[in-house]
């Protein structure tokens, strides 16, 4: 920290200029926006992109023949080339655009699994994953015959290696693991999760939904074979995702759904498929959201991001300063690696009842099983009250936080 001292400190009040939905009053409140793992803001700049894309160049990608069709595939192929230099992909033709990370999971599990799986076969997962990691991987492994295994979760929230490397052996295939939990913000080894599948002859899926909108990720020196995440937590629209994976894989996977822009030549004779990264985008895609996201990255690239994650942590370690000091709050993950997610509960009181009257207040939380509902199983509890934080969020917003948690608590307890 001392060679960063002549650093000037992030300023969060001044990037909180550049989201509009954050000047505004809630329930007579001003907004307190502390939901930042379901969905991000979008900054002025990634608004106005996809204003100008419906205003100015509206058409569909490819094989135009007039001037709006040049001008849309070109932002269209650029945003990609964006989001490749982003996360230091080797080549742009192994980011594939999908729906989400949810998609981007499916498709790997349908594509990879459909081809690849065989009875017998073991898939890991952790115990803390988002059901979208789950899930496919279950439906994938009861066609073929396959088996889903939990990956153990110690109490403090982190996963526990020593009983991963103890279910490695040759019959593992793939392993599915979140860098950062959404439930409890947890910050999983996943360099070290990628080298051990790699060493017992697996591939490793990593979703990054939590984790690309608070520091730079590098796929290349995760060296991971998959990467899955969000445009909405990413500072971009909804309805977006990014499926990175290494090309071997990718050019060796089938189609995962069929139509146009993903074939080459079709005949009733047969068809051939297109070439990376068309092969998996069927259908007309979300030109608008791609152009939007594009714009997110230049954004997030033009921050001080070292900043930004250095204003994040310390968020969070005043937000668990405040918890510990507040009577009747429990902390849920207390992991010594997090970022940006306070999960909690507050004695004697329903996360639903605390989430409505923080409302009230005009403060923005999730409460609930966050879509993790294993974990909250092996923690014994339903589901919890989560706080989450950006870089436009600031300490006063935590202060609020606590001010609002303790006129709830009056009502509640």
């Amino acid at each position: 920290m001392s060679e960063q001292s002549h650093t000037p400190a992030f300023d969060a009040e001044r990037v909180r200029a550049d989201f509009p939905i954050l000047q505004q009053q809630v329930n007579g409140h001003p907004l307190v926006y502390l939901d930042n793992a379901a969905t991000t803001q979008k900054p002025r700049a990634v608004i106005q992109a996809i204003v100008d894309y419906y205003e100015q160049d509206n058409s569909n990608v490819h094989r135009g023949a007039h001037a709006l069709a040049d001008r849309a595939t070109e932002k269209f192929e650029a945003a990609r080339v964006k989001v490749a230099d982003f996360i230091n992909a080797a080549q742009a033709r192994q980011v594939i655009w999908t729906r989400g990370t949810t998609e981007g999971v499916n498709l790997v599990a349908s594509s990879w699994g459909r081809s690849t799986l065989q009875a017998g076969d073991r898939i890991l997962v952790s115990a803390m994953e988002h059901h979208s990691n789950i899930v496919p991987w279950q439906l994938i492994a009861q066609e073929k015959g396959a088996t889903v295994e939990p990956i153990p979760v110690l109490d403090d929230g982190s996963i526990d290696l020593d009983a991963f490397a103890g279910l490695l052996d040759d019959r593992v295939r793939m392993v599915a693991c979140g860098h950062v939990s959404n439930a409890l913000g947890t910050v999983n080894p996943v360099q070290e999760i990628v080298r051990m599948a790699h060493a017992a002859g697996a591939l490793a899926l990593i979703d990054g939904a939590q984790a690309v909108s608070h520091w730079p990720v590098d796929v290349q020196a995760l060296d991971c074979d998959f990467y899955v995440f969000s445009s909405h937590k990413l500072f971009g629209p909804t309805g977006l995702g990014v499926l990175y994976g290494k090309e071997a894989l990718l050019e060796a996977m089938p189609p995962y759904q069929g139509g146009g822009e993903m074939i080459e030549t079709v005949s009733f004779a047969g068809t051939r498929f297109n070439q990376l990264p068309y092969k998996f985008e069927a259908g007309t895609p979300d030109i608008a959201g791609v152009i939007g996201l594009g714009t997110a990255v230049d954004y997030l690239q033009a921050l001080d991001r070292a900043g930004a994650a250095a204003h994040e942590a310390a968020l969070l370690a005043y937000a668990e300063e405040r918890a510990r000091a507040t009577p009747g709050i429990r902390l849920v993950g207390t992991a010594q690696q997090k970022t940006s997610v306070l999960s909690f509960l507050l004695e004697g009181a329903h996360p639903n009842d605390v989430g409505l009257l923080l409302d009230q207040q005009g403060v923005a939380v999730r409460t609930g099983n966050h879509c993790a509902q294993p974990i909250m199983e092996q923690f014994g509890i339903a589901g919890t009250v989560r706080a989450s934080f950006s870089f436009y969020n600031t300490r006063a917003d935590v202060d609020r936080l606590f001010e609002a948690l303790i006129k709830a608590r009056q009502f509640l307890v």
